[in-house]
C-alpha cells in the first residue's frame, strides 16, 4: 500500500472486554470509513435508544484524569480511548468508525497489542486520496510544575521523546525516543501495558477509578517490585507505555503530525494541552500533503539513528 494515501480497514473487526475504570462489559466494532472521515466513535445504547457520533479530536476532550475522555457525560461520552487511538495512529490508519455500546473502551490486556492484532486481521486498504499532515511550524510548550510537553518543527516524520521520573524505585527515571513507523510501533510500543501503584488502589476505588483493574490488564507496582508473576514485557515497560499513551493522545490532532514531541513527567492532560496550544494560533502549523520521503534521516539532535519514517511527506 502506498503510504502517501489515506488508509482504512479492509473489513470490520470486533472486540469485547471490560472497562478498566468502570469494570463494566463493553463491545466495540471497528468499521471501514471513507477518505477524510477521520477517526470517530459511534456511541450506542444511550438512554432512549439514541446514538451519538463523537469525533476523535482534542476539542472533544472532556476529561484527562487517569485516562482520556471525549464527549460529555450528559449526552454521551467514551473514556479510555488512548490505547485504541494509539494503535490506529501507530499502524497508519487514517479513517475508521468505532462503534461502542458503553461509556468506556475495553482495557483488554492493558496494552495496544490486542487492537493491533484485530486491525491487522481485518487488513488495511487505501482510500485513494492523498494523506494530509499537520506540519509543526513553531515550537509550542505547556508546563505544569516540573512537568512539560512540547511540539517543535521536524520535517522527516513524527519523532517522540518521552521521559518519566517516579519516586518509586521500582519505576524510577527512564527515557524512550523513537520515530514513529508501523514497524517501530509494533516492535517497541504496542505490548507495553498500563501500570499503577498498589498503594493508590483504595484511593482510586473511592474516586470511582480502577474498578476493573487486575493483574490481567495492569502492571501492579508494590513497594518491593512488580506484583505480576510474569514480570515485565520490556525492562523499561513503564516509559514505553507512557509513549504509547502519548501517541494515542496526540492522534487527537486529527491528522498525522509532522514534527517532534518531547515530554518530561507528562500525561494525558499535558498531551492534550500541547495540542490545544498548537492549534491556538494558525501560525503554529500548516496542513500539507505529500508522498513519503525516501531519504534516510539522521536524528543527530536526538542521539538516535532510525530508518526513514513511513509517514514523512516530501515537502
Amino acid at each position: 500500500m502506498r503510504t502517501s494515501q489515506q488508509t482504512t480497514l479492509r473489513s470490520a473487526a470486533s472486540l469485547s472486554g471490560i472497562g478498566v475504570h468502570s469494570g463494566n462489559p463493553v463491545s466495540i466494532t471497528l468499521h471501514p470509513a471513507e477518505a477524510h472521515h477521520g477517526i470517530a466513535f459511534l456511541r450506542t445504547g444511550l438512554p432512549g435508544g439514541h446514538d451519538r457520533l463523537i469525533q476523535a479530536h482534542h476539542a472533544q476532550v472532556s476529561a484527562t484524569e487517569l485516562c482520556t475522555v471525549i464527549g460529555s457525560r450528559e449526552t454521551g461520552a467514551v473514556a479510555t480511548i488512548e490505547h485504541l487511538m494509539s494503535a490506529l495512529y501507530g499502524l497508519g490508519i487514517d479513517n475508521c468508525l468505532v462503534e461502542i455500546d458503553g461509556p468506556e473502551m475495553p482495557i483488554l490486556d492493558g496494552s495496544a497489542a490486542p487492537f493491533v492484532t484485530a486491525i491487522e486481521a481485518a487488513g488495511t486498504t487505501s482510500c485513494g486520496t492523498p494523506r494530509r499532515f499537520i506540519k509543526v511550524l513553531k515550537t509550542v510548550r505547556t508546563e505544569k510544575g516540573r512537568a512539560f510537553s512540547e511540539l517543535r518543527p521536524f520535517e522527516r516524520g513524527f519523532h517522540l521523546d518521552v521521559e518519566i521520573d517516579f519516586e518509586s524505585p521500582v519505576i524510577g527515571r527512564s527515557r524512550k525516543a523513537l520515530t514513529l513507523t508501523p514497524a517501530a510501533y509494533r516492535r517497541e510500543i504496542a505490548r507495553a501495558r498500563t501500570f499503577g501503584m498498589m498503594r493508590d488502589v483504595e484511593r482510586y476505588w473511592k474516586a470511582g477509578f480502577a474498578l476493573g483493574a487486575s493483574l490481567e490488564n495492569t502492571v501492579a507496582v508494590g513497594d518491593g517490585g512488580v506484583v505480576n508473576p510474569e514480570g515485565l514485557r520490556y525492562p523499561d515497560e513503564f516509559v514505553r507505555h507512557k509513549l504509547l499513551d502519548a501517541v494515542g493522545d496526540l492522534a487527537l490532532a486529527g491528522l498525522p503530525i509532522l514534527g517532534a514531541y518531547q515530554s518530561y513527567c507528562g500525561g494525558h492532560g499535558l498531551n492534550v494541552a500541547v495540542l490545544t496550544a498548537l492549534f491556538a494560533d494558525r501560525a503554529n502549523y500548516a496542513i500539507v500533503e505529500g508522498a513519503p520521503s525516501r531519504r534516510e534521516p539522521v536524528f543527530a539532535e536526538f542521539g538516535v539513528g532510525l530508518g526513514a519514517a513511513v509517514y514523512a511527506p516530501e515537502l
